[in-house]
């Protein structure tokens, strides 16, 4: 099984688990983060079931200065890699990609990093991420700097802080990870 196959097949299983899960966690209080001008608010991440080999974490990240910067993910405690992903829908097939160059906050932007849009990603996941532990990720910002930021682990299926998130697939949508 090609290494790609092994991702999708990851991926598949913890959205068919999410959509199984009963039980949501209520959210744990994160702490916030400053580094430079740029803002981290509420992160957190969600369990992962056994035997994935992906996991990601979320934040609402907000550029309080007066000129664009990048975030990049530049490593993490529970995986081999880290990458700031997109996901979008594509006729009807939900297309995941890494964001080249880092993601871009304009300044007085606020941008959320959530389970459908753009994400954190966690690739080749050294274990599970369980509820009740916590991830830790170095994330860069190209002007402001870097920082260590620890995601929570809420409950498989858990929606995020304040009670958005979640991943709803209606009319039998697809899913399609790009390796770029």
């Amino acid at each position: 099984m090609t290494e790609t196959a092994r991702v999708v097949i990851s991926v598949l299983v913890g959205l068919v688990a999410l959509f199984l899960a009963q039980l949501t966690a209520a959210p744990s209080l994160a702490a916030d983060y400053d580094v430079g001008s740029i803002h981290i608010a509420q992160p957190w991440s969600r369990a992962t079931p056994k035997g994935a080999i992906t996991g990601a974490g979320y934040m609402t990240i907000t550029n309080r200065g007066t000129t664009p910067d990048r975030v990049s993910c530049v490593s993490s405690d529970a995986s081999a890699q880290c990458q700031i992903h997109s996901m979008t829908m594509e006729g009807g097939v939900m297309k995941m990609r890494p964001v080249e160059g880092g993601l871009e906050i304009k300044p007085g932007e606020t941008v959320t990093l959530a389970p459908v849009g753009f994400h954190m990603m966690l690739v080749k996941l050294k274990h599970p991420l369980e509820a009740g532990q916590t991830v830790k990720a170095t994330l860069k910002f190209d002007k402001a700097g870097t920082v260590d930021v620890d995601y929570p682990v809420m409950a498989l299926g858990a929606s995020a802080p304040g009670g958005a998130g979640g991943m709803n697939m209606q009319g039998g949508g697809k899913m399609q990870m790009d390796k770029r």
